[in-house]
């Protein structure tokens, strides 16, 4: 059975939400997924996924600090040719999850799913199909 895990963080639960929705549509593909905040994420949590799907909103135009700090927990994951996958909501600007994608596919060797699924706040309560579709979509490349 193909496996992911989702990581993420959030700053007013709006890439909370995205990640629960990202989670559904990942399960309603049949992948054994597991969901955790980046605090309690450890680089062993990478081991035995297929994909990595890493959320973080965009605060003062840059990753919130626990995200960041875990980008650098993931370096010795050893993820080159693993599916990657980024996510985040924004308020203004949404540069969150570029820096995110970047690192996952440049540093890390990553199949990244492009693009990475970014959406202002407000769109975030209106757009569960849209974060469901992405899941689904990070499956189909698993499966």
């Amino acid at each position: 059975m193909a496996k992911a895990i989702v990581i993420y963080d959030t700053a007013y639960g709006y890439t909370e939400t995205m990640a629960k929705a990202i989670v559904a549509g990942l399960k309603d593909e049949g992948v054994d997924v597991e969901l955790k905040k980046a605090l309690a994420a450890k680089e062993e949590d990478l081991k035995d996924v297929d994909a990595v799907v890493l959320g973080c909103p965009t605060y003062h135009h840059d990753m919130i600090t626990t995200v960041k700090t875990f980008l650098f927990k993931m370096k010795g994951a050893g993820l080159k040719g693993k599916v990657g996958a980024a996510f985040g909501a924004y308020g203004w600007s949404g540069e969150s999850v570029e820096m995110i994608h970047d690192t996952m596919k440049h540093i890390f060797g990553m199949d990244m799913i492009e693009p990475g699924l970014k959406m202002k706040g407000t769109e975030v309560l209106t757009g569960e199909k849209e974060c469901k579709e992405f899941g689904k979509k990070i499956a189909g490349r698993i499966k």
